[in-house]
């Protein structure tokens, strides 16, 4: 068949040799590991709310907030000493609302108990802001929709946010361990645990840039990272099918070889489909505002640490797994 495409962003026939590289990677990857552990156990994660307990005050203005009114805000509301507040605009219908969050409140002046320091929190908080956008009053009447109006109020507990931190972690190991049953039945335990200890791999070097970057790790997070670790198992699924019609085509072919041939038959598609999500993903980062730059950011690692474990870390594994040629499943 003809090849009509425009633009050739990888040779038709390359025959980049990715194998002989597998040493390189291998150090470059158990340094970036050990790495990640270090971060983790010492700076450990910027937890967010959801992982610590908290408090969500939503509420809009008169008007749309600006960057000034977001800036003001957030001074007033540190200026409290409650810890780091967090600030992000959200969209209810038309109009443009604020989320507010409050750290966890261990003790507070006034509180006699957790819940009671969130409320206090809370009370100040509201007390500030409102004093900051008062109502307008016309005619001796304040006018219906000036100043703050409250859209909703959650405080989250020290109990919940513990279950969903344990909730998140089992998702994930969960979702390996799948992911390990599929392709063990799909093709081999070989290429089960190459695959396994691969997406394992994405998954400790994104936890480790959050623990160095400090970024807040919340539930968008955690989706992400399952998104991680869908994208990375498609990439690495078709580069091992394509092993697998290889090494069934070219019995008498080294190992190495059969490796190398796949992965260049898959480069192209593998590239273009990086690619492409990782335009939208920037787009996403760039322009999706403070709510989704935390999922953006993890993604767009996610993609480029993805694509690199299918070709470096899923195939190579295979070499040390000695993988039965003769007994590859059809």
């Amino acid at each position: 068949m003809k090849d009509i495409s425009l633009i050739k962003f990888i040779p038709k026939d390359s025959k980049i040799p990715f194998i002989s590289a597998r040493k390189i990677a291998a150090v470059l990857s158990i340094l970036g590991i050990i790495a990640s552990i270090f971060l983790f156990t010492t700076k450990n994660l910027n937890y967010g709310i959801d992982f610590t307990g908290g408090t969500v005050w939503q509420f809009h203005l008169e008007e749309n907030p600006t960057e000034n009114d977001l800036e003001n805000i957030r001074t007033v509301a540190n200026n409290l000493d409650l810890g780091g507040v967090g600030l992000q605009t959200i969209t209810t219908g038309e109009v443009e609302g604020i989320r507010l969050t409050i750290p966890k409140q261990v003790s507070l002046e006034g509180a006699d108990s957790d819940d009671s320091a969130q409320q206090a929190a809370l009370t100040k908080v509201r007390e500030a802001i409102n004093a900051e956008y008062p109502e307008r009053v016309e005619n001796g009447n304040p006018v219906p929709g000036s100043g703050v109006t409250e859209l909703s109020t959650s405080v989250l507990g020290t109990k919940v946010s513990g279950e969903l931190k344990v909730k998140g972690a089992l998702a994930v190991g969960l979702a390996l361990f799948m992911v390990l049953c599929y392709i063990w039945v799909r093709f081999e335990w070989q290429f089960g645990l190459g695959a396994v200890v691969a997406l394992a791999h994405d998954v400790t070097l994104t936890i480790g840039v959050f623990s160095l970057t400090q970024l807040e790790f919340n539930l968008s997070i955690v989706a992400a990272i399952l998104t991680i670790v869908g994208y990375s198992l498609n990439d690495t699924v078709i580069v091992y099918d394509r092993i697998r019609e290889n090494l069934r085509k070219y019995k008498k072919m080294p190992l190495p070889d059969v490796l190398n041939l796949s992965i260049n038959d898959t480069l192209s598609r593998t590239i273009m489909t990086s690619m492409t999500t990782l335009l939208a993903l920037i787009s996403l980062y760039l322009w999706g505002g403070p709510g989704l730059n935390g999922f953006a950011f993890a993604m767009i690692w996610g993609v480029l640490v993805g694509t690199y474990s299918s070709i470096f870390v899923a195939s190579p594994l295979l070499m040390l797994l000695n993988v039965n040629r003769s007994g590859t499943q059809k």
